[in-house]
C-alpha cells in the first residue's frame, strides 16, 4: 500500500482533497452544485480539442474550464444561474461529441478525465498540481470574509462595497482552476463527489465558517484516504470509493446533525 509506485497517488490525492474541501466549502454555501458539476464535465471538451491539435491536454482543460465559467457567470447577469449554467453545459458536451467524432484514439483519455488515474499520477505531474493548488486555496482565504458575506448576505454585502457580481465571477474561475488541475488526478465525476459531500457533511455539523471549512478539509482527505486504501486491497475502482465515500459523508453528518437537534430538544423540553 505505500510501495514506492504508490506514494504519487497519497500526494496528490491529498492534494486534491485539500482543494475540494477548500473549494467545495462555497460550492455548498452559494448553491453552486450545478456549476462545480458542469464545469469540469464540459472542460472535457477543451482536453479533446487540445488532443486534435496535439497540445498538451492541461492546457485545453484549463481554457474551456475558464471559459465555461465565465460564460455562466456573463449568462447569469441576465437570466437564472442554472439555465446559465446548462446552457453552457450543453454548448461544451456538443464541442466535446465533435472534437471526439475526428478521432478513435481518445476513449482511454475520456476515462480518465471522467473517472480519473490517481493510481497512474507522475512525479511531474505533482509540483503543478500542488502549485496551482496553493494559488486557488491561498485566493479563496484571501477572499474569504467578501466570499462569505456575498454567499451567506448577498444584499448587505452590496450595502457595504463588496460586488457581488464580481464575487460571483471570482468565484467560478476560481472553480474554473480547481476543476482543470484536478480532472487529470480524480476525474470529473469525482472531483464533483469531493466539492459536494464531505463539505455539505461538514456545514451540516457546525455553523463556524471557518471551522466547517477546516472540517470539510479532514473529511475530504480522509475519504480520498480509505478509498485509496479499499482500491489497493480489494482491487475494485477508487472511483467507486471516492462516489461512496462522499455520499456516507453526507449521510452521517446529516444523520449526526439530527441527532444532535433531536438531543437538544428533549434537554430543553425536560
Amino acid at each position: 500500500m505505500f510501495a514506492p509506485f504508490m506514494i504519487n497517488a497519497w500526494i496528490a490525492a491529498s492534494i486534491v482533497a485539500v482543494i475540494a474541501g477548500v473549494v467545495g466549502f462555497f460550492v455548498v454555501l452559494r448553491g453552486a452544485a450545478f456549476v462545480a458539476d458542469a464545469v469540469p464535465q464540459g472542460a472535457f471538451a477543451g482536453a479533446a480539442g487540445a488532443s486534435l491539435l496535439g497540445i498538451n491536454t492541461l492546457v485545453g482543460l484549463g481554457v474551456f474550464a475558464l471559459a465555461g465559467s465565465l460564460g455562466i457567470g456573463w449568462l447569469s447577469r441576465h437570466s437564472r444561474r442554472d439555465v446559465s449554467t446548462a446552457l453552457i453545459l450543453v454548448m461544451m458536451l456538443g464541442l466535446g461529441a465533435l472534437f471526439l467524432s475526428f478521432t478513435e484514439e481518445y476513449s482511454s483519455e475520456i476515462f480518465s478525465l471522467l473517472f480519473g488515474e490517481v493510481l497512474g499520477v507522475s512525479t511531474t505531474e505533482i509540483l503543478p498540481v500542488a502549485i496551482l493548488g496553493a494559488v486557488c486555496v491561498l485566493a479563496v482565504l484571501v477572499l474569504f470574509r467578501p466570499l462569505l458575506m456575498s454567499s451567506l448576505a448577498p444584499e448587505s454585502s452590496a450595502a457595504a462595497g463588496i460586488s457581488t457580481a464580481r464575487m460571483e465571477l471570482i468565484f467560478l474561475v476560481i472553480v474554473a482552476l480547481a476543476t482543470s488541475l484536478t480532472l487529470p488526478v480524480v476525474g470529473a465525476l469525482l472531483i464533483f463527489s469531493l466539492m459536494i459531500g464531505p463539505p455539505a457533511a461538514a456545514r451540516s455539523l457546525t455553523a463556524n465558517p471557518l471551522a466547517a471549512m477546516g472540517l470539510s478539509v479532514i473529511l475530504a482527505v480522509l475519504t480520498v484516504w480509505v478509498a485509496i486504501a479499499a482500491s489497493y486491497e480489494t482491487y475494485w475502482p477508487i472511483g467507486f470509493f471516492v462516489g461512496a465515500g462522499g455520499a456516507v459523508c453526507y449521510a452521517a453528518g446529516r444523520l449526526l446533525a439530527w441527532w444532535r437537534t433531536s438531543r437538544n430538544r428533549r434537554v430543553s423540553g425536560s
